[in-house]
């Protein structure tokens, strides 16, 4: 099972095999450009077509480039606090609001917030070191030909007994699953959240394996009843090119339970950052309305900005309640989480 922690070689050996260039299209590297005025360097676990439409788009409208190096989010964490003293990137992106804790432990992150962030994304969504960009829903799929959504009200239900043997998900080295149960630590203490998880292991169509989509294919293909998926995918599924993909969205619905756990995708100017005022200029063009729609469009995402519209398909799901969590803080649960899916086999 993958863990937290990364040596430093597989750090090295992780981003060097990541790396691109936003703005003009350029082939790019580990060796950011420190001395242009008109940069922004940028670390990111996001790797979404839609970005690159975003740093293209930024450059056209400011003139200034954004240089990325992509990452898995625990190698880049691990990067940016060996470069603290000298940091490499001005701007940290990333899908999981669980590494807050850890950067905020580590001291890596500037204030930077402005006024028009403010006015831009909700309080709860943002803080003095980090605006979220969007929000992704980790919910219940279920097979709309099997399951009754009524009975999909709480994340309890994927226990119940009438569920046993149809249970699908991905591995616990997921970090969307290590998010959830971190969340439900935090909320609900360590006992219930462990009884949940050994709940939802006694349930198990077949041993976790797959990403999110691979849940959608296994519930449409009879493999199981229900998943536990984030919502993005489904409606990445539903716009796909591939009628395929269009058709699995066709045989597997989405339940949002009460307490509907919501992770961030979220931004943070790193301390020390060479390029601090592109970099704000950076964060405030991710909470425009603009921008906050084209993510929700292309990427299936909520936006958090609350003057961009809604898509047609995140609109389909009707309204719901999300968990009441503190972003800053509930990563700090997330090694309890790891550890708790061990003790319950979660494999």
């Amino acid at each position: 099972m993958r863990r937290i922690a990364a040596t430093i070689a597989t750090v090295a050996m992780g981003l060097s095999l990541a790396s691109c260039a936003g703005g003009s299209g350029d082939e790019g590297n580990d060796s950011f450009d420190t001395s242009s005025p008109d940069v922004v360097n940028v670390y990111s676990s996001r790797h979404y077509d839609v970005d690159k439409k975003i740093y293209d788009r930024f450059k056209k409208d400011t003139g200034i480039k954004i240089n990325v190096v992509e990452g898995k989010a625990d190698e880049l964490i691990e990067r940016v606090k060996r470069e603290q003293s000298n940091p490499s990137a001005d701007v940290f992106l990333t899908v999981g609001a669980e590494s807050l804790y850890p950067l905020n432990q580590a001291g890596v992150l500037a204030d930077s917030t402005s006024p028009k962030i403010k006015e831009s994304i909700p309080e709860n969504y943002r803080g003095d070191n980090w605006m979220g960009i969007a929000s992704r829903a980790r919910v219940i799929a279920y097979n709309k030909d099997k399951v009754d959504p009524k009975d999909l009200k709480t994340y309890d239900s994927v226990t119940d007994p009438k569920f046993k043997g149809k249970l699908l998900t991905r591995s616990s080295s997921s970090s969307y699953n290590q998010a959830l149960l971190a969340s439900f630590v935090s909320l609900w203490g360590e006992d219930k959240a462990k009884d949940w998880a050994q709940g939802a292991v006694d349930n198990f169509a077949r041993e976790p394996k797959g990403n999110d989509r691979d849940q959608a294919r296994a519930i449409a293909s009879g493999e199981g009843d229900i998943a536990i998926m984030n919502s993005y995918y489904w409606a990445q599924m539903k716009k796909s090119s591939d009628p395929e993909e269009r058709k699995i969205t066709d045989k597997v619905g989405l339940a949002f339970p009460e307490n509907t756990h919501l992770n961030l995708s979220y931004a943070s100017v790193l301390k020390g950052a060479k390029h601090t005022d592109n970099a704000k200029k950076f964060l405030e063009y991710l909470a425009s309305p603009e921008i906050q729609e084209l993510i929700a469009n292309d990427n299936g995402e909520f936006p958090l900005n609350p003057a961009a519209p809604l898509p047609e398909v995140q609109k389909s799901w009707g309204t719901f309640t999300p968990q009441k969590l503190d972003y800053a803080t509930f990563g700090k649960e997330r090694p309890v989480a790891t550890r708790i899916f061990d003790e319950v086999g979660w494999k």
